[in-house]
């Protein structure tokens, strides 16, 4: 039997000129943004004018977490306790974490066979709550029709914020992820696309909204000192209204970061080449049902998901011990605890979730696995061998007549939307 022998949690080192200036920024002790010697232009100032012009946004701002990012948001767009906040029910835990931490209440939407969020699901709730707000999370690089959900939004009179963490680079129709709703945020922990261990972004076109972004993270007055923030008189008609909670970035992740900018268009190309041998290599596997990418999606395929609409819990069990026995770790979104990275809806009680049966049956068999770049595409090959090899092992299986009948809910779920 195949066995892989590499990691799934070991990413590709920072880059030489990121090690390089992150010592120059150590040797010379000035971390903290707003700390610089005269005429020198803070690392992190640097950063949001490049990211901003990466994305094409006007405003940009660097904070601590994508998490942050999201609460930051929410403030910015001056979130009332107990408010309603859409978001998708296939996200995970910083997402609704972020709509709590205002004291707001997240709405959770369905969600469709190929993992985005349910639009017809989604104008039913926005009307059932009057919710004003939708935070879209594009969970794990799938992008939902973006002409169609921002059409249906700006009827229904809903600002969208775009949970971007797992799709920077990305763009439906050639428009950048981040530039429908009214902000975009981004997270750079160690599995996103470009690395600093932890950090975020905010970015959007919004005089205001960027201001008290900015104000909200922490600027104590020091916001002439960014290069992609609005001019002086947005701040100085609301900078006494606005409360400091503090997120903001240092000088040291952003010379880290900067250099990566410029390495997502070849990460992209490598990542998705990895996405399509593991696409080649499972097409046609009995039992097994890949997303669909639509013509319109320009992915950054950083993660790999399928499903198993058939299997039932007790095979899927089977199945993911099989593939790490093999030394393939998958994630499997139907376990009825949460484990490390992988919870569902139902977990976050705190949000007092309602049943969601589509999301359910999607969930029940989703498999998730990460892809990061010191994969090669023979590593690729291999690992997609032996998903197929342990699909049909454990798909030929026997199962005992108790799970059967306890699983035969799980054999009528259709294998189209």
């Amino acid at each position: 039997m195949e066995r892989f022998d590499g990691s799934f949690t070991q990413q590709e080192p920072i880059p030489e000129a990121g090690i390089a200036a992150a010592l120059a920024v150590l040797r010379h002790g000035r971390l903290h943004r707003y700390n610089t010697a005269p005429g020198e232009l803070a690392e992190t100032a640097l950063l949001e004018e490049e990211f901003a012009a990466f994305t094409g946004a006007r405003y940009c701002l660097a904070v601590a977490s994508g998490g942050y990012a999201m609460g930051c948001a929410l403030r910015a767009l001056q979130v009332r306790p107990g408010e309603p906040v859409l978001t998708n029910a296939f996200t995970l835990a910083p997402v609704p974490g972020a709509i709590a931490s205002v004291g707001a209440r997240p709405v959770f939407i369905e969600t469709t066979w190929n993992l985005t969020i349910d639009l017809d699901h989604l104008e039913r709730m926005a009307r059932e709550t009057g919710a004003r707000l939708l935070m879209l999370s594009h969970m794990r690089g799938h992008l939902a029709d973006m002409e169609a959900l921002m059409a249906l939004c700006n009827r229904l009179g809903v600002t969208v914020i775009e949970d971007c963490a797992h799709t920077m680079g990305a763009a439906w129709n050639g428009v950048a992820s981040g530039r429908f709703g009214a902000i975009g945020c981004y997270s750079m922990q160690t599995y996103k696309h470009i690395n600093a261990g932890e950090g975020g972004f905010l970015i959007t076109d919004d005089a205001e909204l960027a201001a008290r972004a900015v104000l909200l993270s922490g600027s104590y007055m020091l916001y002439a000192r960014h290069r992609a923030a609005p001019p002086a008189e947005v701040f100085d008609r609301i900078r006494l209204d606005v409360p400091n909670v503090s997120g903001r970035m240092d000088n040291l992740r952003a010379a880290i970061l900067r250099p990566q900018i410029a390495l997502l268009d070849d990460r992209r190309a490598r990542w998705n080449r990895l996405y399509r041998v593991l696409e080649e290599g499972l097409a046609a596997t009995p039992g097994l049902r890949l997303t669909e990418r639509p013509a319109a999606e320009t992915y950054v395929a950083s993660s790999f998901q399928f499903l198993l609409p058939d299997f039932g819990a007790n095979r899927m069990r089977a199945f993911v011990t099989g593939c790490a026995a093999r030394g393939v770790e998958l994630k499997w979104f139907g376990a009825p605890e949460p484990v490390a990275f992988t919870s569902r809806y139902e977990h976050w009680r705190y949000a007092d979730p309602q049943p969601l049966p589509q999301t359910d049956r999607v969930l029940a068999g989703l498999v998730d696995m990460r892809l990061p770049l010191t994969f090669t595409p023979e590593d690729a090959a291999l690992i997609a061998r032996i998903i197929r090899a342990e699909v049909l092992r454990v798909g030929q299986a026997e199962v005992p007549a108790k799970v059967a009948d306890e699983n035969a809910g799980a054999a009528a779920i259709p294998l189209a939307d």
